[in-house]
C-alpha cells in the first residue's frame, strides 16, 4: 500500500513530491483547481516530468487528483450540470497529461429530485464525458449520505455503473469517516463493510481509499474528519483497516484536520500498523 495525504500543487508537482517525502509518503492526492472553483492552474510539461522521475527514484505508488466540490454531475439546473461536465471533461484531460492516473469525484447531489433521478443525471452526464481511450480512471467517491447526497450506499454506486457505457473507465474511492456516517461500521467488523462492497460493486472497483477517522457517530450521515484515533473510529479499529489484504497496492490519502506535522505523525503510525 502506499500511504500519503491531501497536499497542494500550487507550487508545481515537483515541490508537491518533495512535501510528500518530507513526511514520509509514497503517494499524495491533490485538487485539480481550486475546490470551490477557479480558473485551472497551467501545467508545466518540465514540472511534470521532474516529478515522474523523482517519484520513480522514491517508489511511489500513482498520485489521486481530486476534482473541485463544485462539480454537480446530479445537478437538475441545466447550468449548473452542463459546468459539472465541461469541468470534469477538461481535467481528465489535463490530468491525462500529468500522467495522473485517477481523479476523484463527489458523484453529487439530487437538490429534492430523489436518488433515482440524481443516479439517472450522473450516468447521463458520464456518458458524455467518458471515452474509451482517455487514460484516467474517474473514481465515484462514496460518502455519508448527508442531505440529498447520492452515493452514500453501494447499490447507488453500483447504478451509476450499471448505466454506463464506458464501465471500465470508472472506479470507486471509499472513505473510512464517510462509510461510518452513512451507516457501514468499520469500527466493528471492516472486513465485513469491504465483503459487501465486494459483492454490492465488486472489489476490483475499489481503487484508492481516504483514511479518516470521524468525529460522528455510526450512521450519522455527517461528514467531520477527525485525525486518527482521535475520533469514534479510534486507533485500533483504523490499524485493522489498514492491515486488511485488499488495501494492498491501493493509495491511502489522509484527509484529516491537521497540519502538516500531523500528517507527517499519522502516516509514520500507519506504517508502524502494518502486519503488527
Amino acid at each position: 500500500m502506499y500511504l500519503g495525504a491531501h497536499l497542494s500543487i500550487s507550487k508545481g508537482f515537483e515541490a508537491a513530491v518533495r512535501e510528500a517525502l518530507s513526511i514520509g509518503a509514497t503517494t499524495f492526492q491533490f485538487f485539480t483547481r481550486n475546490p470551490r472553483g477557479g480558473a485551472a492552474r497551467a501545467l508545466d510539461p518540465e514540472d511534470i516530468a521532474r516529478s515522474i522521475q523523482l517519484r520513480v527514484e522514491h517508489g511511489f505508488g500513482p498520485l489521486v487528483a481530486h476534482a473541485p466540490y463544485t462539480i454537480n454531475l446530479a445537478a437538475p439546473k441545466e447550468e449548473t450540470w452542463s459546468f459539472a461536465k465541461t469541468t470534469l471533461a477538461a481535467d481528465i484531460v489535463r490530468m491525462a497529461t500529468a500522467q495522473i492516473p485517477y481523479i476523484v469525484v463527489h458523484p453529487g447531489s439530487h437538490v429534492g429530485q430523489g436518488i433515482a433521478a440524481g443516479i439517472d443525471r450522473i450516468t447521463q452526464a458520464l456518458n458524455e464525458v467518458l471515452r474509451p481511450d482517455q487514460g484516467v480512471t474517474v473514481l465515484l467517491e462514496g460518502m455519508s449520505g448527508a442531505g440529498t447526497e447520492v452515493g452514500g450506499r453501494f447499490e447507488e454506486l453500483r447504478a451509476i455503473i450499471d448505466g454506463l457505457q464506458t464501465p471500465e473507465k470508472v472506479g470507486v474511492c471509499l472513505d473510512s469517516c464517510h462509510l461510518f456516517g452513512a451507516g457501514y461500521d468499520v469500527k466493528s467488523d471492516f472486513a465485513d463493510v469491504l465483503a459487501t462492497f465486494d459483492r454490492i460493486v465488486g472489489i476490483d472497483r475499489l481503487k484508492a481509499m481516504h483514511i479518516n477517522d470521524s468525529q460522528q457517530p455510526l450512521a450519522s450521515h455527517k461528514d467531520r474528519h477527525a485525525l486518527l484515533g482521535q475520533g469514534l473510529i479510534g486507533s485500533e479499529a483504523m490499524a485493522a483497516l489498514l492491515n486488511h489484504a485488499a488495501l494492498e497496492g491501493l493509495p491511502l490519502n489522509l484527509e484529516t484536520p491537521g497540519e502538516i506535522d500531523d500528517y507527517r505523525r499519522e502516516i509514520a503510525w500507519m506504517r508502524s500498523t502494518r502486519n503488527q
